[in-house]
């Protein structure tokens, strides 16, 4: 696998500075860059791909300096393959064509058509499309092989490296979910560097071997996914991956009384923090069952499988102590929006030192 590594980049569009200063280390694998929209990550990618050039910093594959250090190395010469959000295969030509297309110049090395048409059917293979499609015209293909194809064509050349633009965002999320794990097997099976730009959060935790969360153009966490979801690097970090409620409090030797009772917390035991409740960690029961805390059901959002539902304790809104967090219940355990219910806390919740204003 080729290592890539971003170094102090730096970009701006007119005064709006896009990326701030971005360091990140791709030594093999899928890395999954996570973030809002707007946050920078689509600049990034272009910059890696050379679509456009740094205003600072560096970008090198294999140890090689493509960008910066008054160096650019043109995008058709860094052996890099490219999946855009659409697919954007070329409508005009079939399937085997639109995989061979990056094959023209191997092509005469490597033993004619025959070798192109060999390579297709491994790229078929290896993107889990039947050979039957081969030759079949974009518009014939639904959206997930269509994405399949394009990613069969960037990595027919065998680069070192693969970029993909939120090449799920068009698909359904049952299409989107076989699609990504197809993709994600392929490029494994491959042994390509992989970079791919998301802003779903369930996306780049299941699918990527490193995550690397950014905000207005900083990376604030690059790590595995489980230690992105379970050990954020801040309180940010963790209301963005996996919508953990923030709440302020008190620590006293590892504990917090707050409106959902006294509260074990970890990380930052003493003094003011912020506590990180995550869905999963609240419990919803019958009002007014014992250990449980009087709370008010202010949203619900059913999704078939299971419901998030959203919960005001303390009062109204102005109340002091007064605070909202959202819990995630069974598809036959919904309450209604407004009805009472209580709240019960599970396990020790994940707090951070608060500056006190």
């Amino acid at each position: 696998m080729t290592a890539l590594t971003v170094s102090g980049l730096t970009k701006s569009f007119g005064s709006a500075r896009v990326l701030d200063g971005v360091d990140l280390e791709v030594p093999g694998g899928l890395t999954a860059v996570l973030g809002a929209s707007g946050c920078g990550k689509t600049t990034l990618l272009r910059i890696l791909a050379g679509f456009i050039e740094p205003d600072a910093g560096t970008v090198s594959l294999g140890g090689r300096v493509v960008a910066g250090e008054g160096r650019t190395v043109p995008a058709r010469h860094r052996r890099i393959g490219y999946v855009p959000q659409e697919g954007a295969l070329f409508p005009h030509l079939d399937v085997a064509a639109n995989v061979s297309f990056g094959l023209t110049g191997r092509r005469r090395a490597s033993g004619g058509r025959r070798a192109a048409r060999e390579r297709v059917a491994e790229m078929l293979d290896l993107v889990e499309l039947p050979q039957a499609l081969a030759g079949r015209q974009p518009h014939e293909l639904s959206g997930g092989q269509q994405q399949r194809v394009a990613l069969a064509r960037a990595l027919a050349p065998r680069p070192d490296v693969v970029l993909l633009d939120e090449p799920f965002s068009s698909l359904d999320a049952g299409l989107r979910e076989e699609t990504g794990r197809a993709v994600a097997r392929a490029l494994r099976a491959s042994a390509a560097t992989a970079v791919l730009v998301t802003h779903d959060q369930g996306e780049a935790l299941s699918l990527a071997d490193q995550v690397a969360v950014m905000a207005a153009g900083r990376f604030v966490q690059v790590a595995p996914p489980a230690e992105v979801y379970l050990e954020p690097a801040s309180p940010a970090v963790a209301a963005f991956v996996g919508g953990a409620a923030l709440i302020p409090g008190d620590a006293v030797a590892g504990s917090v009384d707050c409106a959902l009772g006294r509260v074990t917390v970890r990380g930052a035991e003493q003094g003011a923090v912020l506590m990180a409740v995550r869905p999963e960690q609240v419990a919803v029961t019958a009002a007014g069952e014992p250990g449980s805390r009087a709370a008010a059901v202010r949203e619900v959002s059913f999704f078939g499988h299971d419901a998030t539902v959203r919960v005001r304790l303390g009062g109204d809104a102005t109340a002091a102590g007064a605070v909202e967090v959202t819990a995630r219940v069974g598809a036959d355990d919904v309450p209604e929006p407004g009805s009472s219910v209580g709240v019960r806390l599970l396990g020790e919740v994940l707090a951070f030192p608060r500056a006190e204003s």
